[in-house]
């Protein structure tokens, strides 16, 4: 679900290489019906058009998520495939890197929240939207205990760094819950190392606390922040 396409990028041979980032939001949940980052990821592709796209950077696809766990790893690994190319693709940015940015709502927080790691754990604090409710259930059994840690292969610190020096109220964190943010992003680093991919979460405040033009531009200098790492 969510709007979905390649905005195209001119050629990167006196630049930095092709990067392709394709990036996730939720829908609604409980206690939150309307989710800010359905919006930035509908949003994100026309504000980046508007805008300007560096050199060498692709936004590969933008999709909307169900806030669902164990119900939603179908499709939700279906979208994590769509990103690896085929052999018969063509296009000149395949050869470069492919970044996976999800976005969550942190319905609490006061700040943008680059998380470093996920947990093995679903212990979901209410329902989530197909009605599951895990207590205390490794994400992935084969992996072990559920105080199993993954941890995202890029530069959480430069990353928060570079984005504070750019004004915004960005902070690092190790702790991305144990609700389905947290059961996404584990998967998602599981399906990196196993694909050569990488990825990272990012939670986000509500609307409310920072405003949607502030989360746009905090989206899209993300981006070009992870493209020029």
């Amino acid at each position: 679900m969510g709007s979905e396409g390649t905005v195209p990028a001119s050629e990167a041979s006196d630049g930095p290489s092709c990067v392709t980032v394709h990036v996730t939001g939720f829908k609604k949940f409980h206690g939150v019906s309307e989710n800010p980052t359905e919006t930035i990821v509908c949003n994100l592709q026309e504000y980046m058009n508007k805008n300007g796209m560096p050199k060498g950077l692709v936004l590969g696809s933008c999709h909307v998520l169900e806030t669902a766990g164990q119900g939603a790893v179908a499709p939700l690994y279906q979208t994590l495939q769509s990103a690896i190319p085929s052999s018969e693709d063509s296009n000149p940015c395949d050869s470069g890197k492919v970044i996976w940015v999800h976005f969550g709502v942190n319905s609490g927080a006061t700040k943008f929240a680059i998380e470093n790691r996920a947990v093995n754990e679903a212990t979901f604090r209410c329902p989530d939207e197909m009605g599951w409710k895990p207590q205390k259930l490794p994400i992935i059994p084969s992996d072990g205990e559920i105080s199993q840690v993954r941890e995202t292969a890029l530069p959480v610190e430069e990353i928060t760094n570079a984005l504070a020096k750019k004004g915004f109220e960005v902070m690092t964190s190790d702790d991305a819950g144990r609700f389905v943010c947290n059961y996404v992003y584990y998967h998602s680093l599981r399906f990196a190392e196993k694909n050569g991919t990488k990825s990272l979460f990012v939670h986000v405040p509500l609307f409310l606390t920072i405003d949607e033009e502030t989360q746009m531009q905090f989206a899209a200098s993300l981006l070009e922040v992870m493209f020029r790492m």
